[in-house]
């Protein structure tokens, strides 16, 4: 799926989600709140009226006084109230009074009269003096049969003569709390229509420039020739100048390893000519001076043949992103194997080779690449040991890594050339000869641990001597 519409989609049910949640929210608590604001006026209108009730209650007169002829007026006007679009034509409310005993004796409906209303919770909380409230269904079958009650207390100087209910049908409620419903739900829908349209431009954006990108890094790939685009938003921008930059220094570098490669092709021939010469000057008789130089010759050729060799494979190496031929390489055969290969090359000086550690360890990878690696850490070991001096290779293995390490019992490494030693061409003399080597071996080694995800290492020890080793990990990067 295209990542424009995968944004898109996200970025929509994010929204569309939390929209939908504060719509339905605000929807439910509609019918609530205009339950408890219509609460609000019924304590209002009921203590009121108590009030007004009192002296005809007091009396004995609360049937035919002044209070119900009012209530009935009040009952009987015809109105044309338009509240917030829901029009009100008559007065829809019923009031009833009771006796200190909990007797009814009033009621606008005419229907309770001498009826015991001393267990309704209105009467029986504001006969004890408390707030008394109720709402019960007219039919109990029927949730919109429900009806509010609030009653208030009816006092005739210091002395409860009475307590005095309104009542209220939720049905009158309704309208109010269907029409602010429609409404929150109609914002909820401009709402997610604004979502909508909103991630749809975003993601517009997005993908014009994503795709201003794809295409410079297309037309980078097939060798075009294009100009970095400026996009919008700081970290596309950034992307896009970081994509230069890459470009830059990847057509720098393999402009280089082209010519490097080609020059080393093309040397092969003549150096294979020149070693052939020379080998056929040596074996005819000449003089001290010409043998010497003949001999020199053969030896920069030989030389030359293998610095072209190591920079063909470095510069292959340096290609590489990730290992090519994966398998499992077991460390132990390895190191064996090239210790025996080894072993006349390491005799000649008198150098004994030891293998210590896990031979048993073992990781996923390159098995040319890791033996060309740890062949060039045994020939530099071999190369700057003393004479009768110890090469001893070390096989570590934890839960994590493999680690091959190089001992060798020479002087070790200037402190200036520590930082320096991993660097294409940069070599030390032999301590046997004063000769330099071609300085990519260890240039080497680090590559081959970078493919691997691990690292290469050199120190002087302590006691003597240096340590040259690589550190990989069982589990790639």
């Amino acid at each position: 799926m295209n990542i424009a519409i995968r944004l898109f989609i996200g970025y929509f049910l994010i929204v569309g989600l939390a929209a939908w949640f504060i719509v339905n929210i605000f929807a439910k608590e509609v019918e609530p709140g205009v339950r408890q604001a219509t609460e609000d006026a019924l304590v209002d209108t009921a203590n009121v009226l108590a009030e007004l009730a009192a002296e005809d209650l007091a009396h004995g007169r609360i049937a035919s006084g002044s209070f119900a002829a009012a209530v009935r007026a009040a009952l009987d006007r015809q109105m044309q109230a338009s509240i917030y679009g829901v029009v009100k034509e008559s007065v829809e409310i019923r009031v009833y009074l009771t006796d200190h005993r909990g007797l009814v004796v009033y009621d606008s409906e005419g229907a309770s009269i001498n009826a015991d209303f001393s267990q309704w919770r209105d009467v029986a909380l504001a006969l004890r003096g408390e707030y008394g409230a109720r709402s019960t269904r007219e039919n109990p079958a029927d949730p919109e049969s429900s009806v509010m009650y609030v009653a208030a207390p009816v006092r005739h100087g210091e002395k409860l003569i009475g307590v005095l209910s309104v009542a209220k049908p939720v049905t009158s409620l309704m309208p109010y709390a269907d029409r602010a419903r429609e409404r929150v739900r109609r914002a909820g829908f401009w709402l997610l229509l604004a979502s909508l349209l909103t991630g749809l431009a975003f993601t517009l954006w997005l993908t014009r420039s994503i795709n201003r990108l794809r295409n410079y890094a297309r037309t980078v790939a097939e060798g075009g020739k294009a100009v970095a685009p400026t996009v919008g938003g700081g970290q596309l921008s950034e992307l896009a100048r970081a994509l230069t930059v890459m470009r830059e220094r990847l057509d720098g570098k393999q402009y280089v390893e082209s010519y490097v490669q080609s020059l080393a092709h093309e040397m092969k021939s003549p150096l294979t000519a020149i070693r052939a010469s020379s080998e056929l000057l040596s074996e005819q008789p000449l003089s001290g001076e010409a043998q010497r130089f003949a001999n020199h010759i053969g030896e920069q050729a030989e030389r030359m043949e293998q610095t072209i060799e190591r920079i063909l494979a470095l510069a292959r190496i340096e290609q590489l992103q990730a290992p090519e031929a994966l398998s499992e390489v077991g460390f132990g055969g390895i190191v064996e194997e090239l210790a025996a290969s080894r072993t006349a090359q390491a005799d000649a000086r008198h150098i004994r080779l030891m293998v210590t550690g896990d031979g048993d360890a073992s990781l996923h990878g390159d098995r040319f690449l890791l033996r060309q690696a740890i062949a060039n850490l045994v020939d530099n070991a071999i190369a700057f040991s003393p004479e009768h001096g110890t090469v001893t290779i070390d096989i570590e293995q934890t839960a994590e890594n493999v680690c091959i390490r190089v001992h060798d019992q020479g002087p070790g490494a200037p402190d200036y050339a520590l930082t320096h030693l991993f660097e294409r061409f940069y070599s030390l003399p032999r301590p046997s000869s004063g000769r330099k080597s071609t300085g990519l071996g260890l240039a080497f080694v680090r590559e081959v641990a970078k493919i691997h995800g691990g690292e290469a290492g050199f120190e002087n020890n302590a006691a003597g001597g240096a340590t040259a080793g690589i550190r990989l990990p069982k589990k790639p990067h």
